[in-house]
């Protein structure tokens, strides 16, 4: 078996609350790989202070049909950390 198919019968939901850095998680609201109820919506909670954007209509790959919308949320995720010019 190889490492990746092998981690993909590790649990790592204990290790989310060691995270101690910003997260954005965005997705699309359409992802029938990995929809926002079995995955992202779940995130917040483990992830103390996790941001989690859904991208309406957005399928599994958000970044090349929905780039505009990535974006934007990146940007409002990072601004938040920037100081006010």
């Amino acid at each position: 078996m190889s490492g990746c198919a092998a981690a993909l019968l590790d649990d790592f939901r204990a290790d989310l609350a060691r995270i101690t850095v910003p997260v954005l998680v965005v997705q699309g609201g359409q992802d029938r790989i990995t929809p926002p109820q079995a995955t992202g919506n779940r995130l917040p909670g483990p992830l103390r202070g996790a941001r989690h954007v859904v991208i309406p209509g957005g399928q599994h790959a958000i970044i090349w049909t929905h780039a505009d919308e990535v974006n934007q949320a990146l940007l409002g995720f990072i601004g938040g950390f920037l100081p006010p010019r």
